[in-house]
């Protein structure tokens, strides 16, 4: 007879979030930071000005993830359009934080210097924990049936907190409503 027990795909499951956003936070505090890196050719204020469009265009794209998401689960027949859609626009929000991840990690690491930069470093290591728990959960299939959503909102408001902290602020003249 068999003894219920913890899986391996749900221990994978729950510690390699914790790996990412270890991994990210240590890389960023011991990588030396390039403020002059360049993002696209832009550098300085113009990469600021880039990074928070694109930052923008990711916060708009994860309300609409939050609402496909919202469809999928009282959408009936149509649920398999909408969890297509839902797959490619995630894979796209991927793809579009990569470079402006990849600049903020390398041009500045993880700062710790005042609390809205702070707030951003951590949620920016978070996002990608995020992210990594969720796909995770959408391969192993037998958890919860609340684990998937509350992965998804936790991806949703580190993609937000990224946005107030960041896209906000440099779009509101470098001031952050809160901060």
């Amino acid at each position: 007879m068999r003894r219920p027990g913890v899986s391996a795909p749900t221990v994978l499951a729950v510690l390699a979030p914790f790996a990412v956003v270890a991994g990210l936070l240590w890389f960023g505090r011991v990588h030396t930071p390039d403020p002059g890196r360049s993002l696209f050719g832009a550098s300085g204020v113009d990469a600021l000005r880039l990074k928070s469009q694109l930052g923008s265009a990711l916060f708009g794209l994860a309300l609409v993830q939050v609402l496909l998401a919202l469809w999928m689960y009282r959408a009936g027949h149509l649920v398999r359009r909408v969890r297509l859609s839902h797959r490619l626009g995630g894979a796209a929000a991927f793809v579009l934080s990569l470079p402006v991840a990849q600049h903020c990690l390398l041009a500045y690491g993880v700062r710790f210097t005042d609390a809205r930069v702070a707030v951003h470093a951590v949620a920016g290591c978070f996002l990608y924990g995020a992210f990594a728990a969720k796909v995770l959960l959408v391969r192993h299939g037998r958890l919860p049936g609340w684990a998937l959503p509350v992965a998804g909102g936790a991806l949703f408001c580190a993609i937000g907190l990224l946005w107030w902290t960041a896209a906000l602020w440099f779009l509101n003249d470098y001031s952050t409503p809160g901060f």
